[in-house]
């Protein structure tokens, strides 16, 4: 059976609704990001990192990323929060996932980004998202599948990317690991 090495309910979610059985056991590591490391290579990183152990595993990381700089997630930092919002605010931005899968071949993975273009926020709605809570927990301080999507204007690449998990590469790897997946057949 498939475990997945992550607590977030979002991949949880995704992985649900293409009907894989798998296990949840989420990877606890260190996730600072080492001076000089571009985004692209930190998600790739954690994300082989947490797939390390016996089994089949899947592991994935997600960073936004705006001129260079990995945002993280606020917490319940509310001045945080409306500050990476403002930064984000009319302008685009990449969401980077590495992903992983690791099998008794070996360790594959990848990175997906996605650009994600918002609109221009005033701020009594920076700070009505903020005191909402729902970005506490998530990379750039926002969800796109809750109310902040109607801060997005567009995406170009994988919208589950951005959720956290991109499905079509995440496929992809299962496959090659050898997961034979229900959209497969008998």
């Amino acid at each position: 059976m498939l475990i997945l090495a992550s607590a977030s309910p979002r991949r949880r979610e995704l992985l649900t609704h293409l009907g894989i059985a798998f296990s949840v056991s989420p990877a606890d590591l260190d996730e600072s990001l080492i001076p000089g490391e571009h985004a692209s290579a930190y998600v790739e990183r954690l994300a082989r990192a947490k797939a390390s152990g016996q089994g089949l595993i899947l592991a994935a990381d997600t960073s936004v990323v705006i001129d260079d700089e990995v945002l993280g997630k606020p917490g319940t930092d509310l001045t945080l929060g409306s500050t990476m919002l403002r930064r984000l605010s009319g302008r685009a931005h990449q969401v980077m996932t590495g992903i992983a899968v690791s099998s008794a071949a070996g360790v594959s993975s990848r990175v997906v980004i996605s650009e994600v273009h918002f609109r221009k926020l005033s701020e009594p709605e920076i700070a009505w998202y903020v005191s909402t809570q729902e970005g506490a927990d998530k990379a750039g301080g926002y969800a796109l599948q809750g109310r902040a999507g109607a801060f997005i204007t567009s995406i170009v690449g994988s919208p589950s990317n951005v959720i956290g998990l991109p499905l079509a590469e995440t496929v992809e790897l299962l496959r090659a690991a050898g997961l034979r997946l229900p959209m497969d057949g008998p």
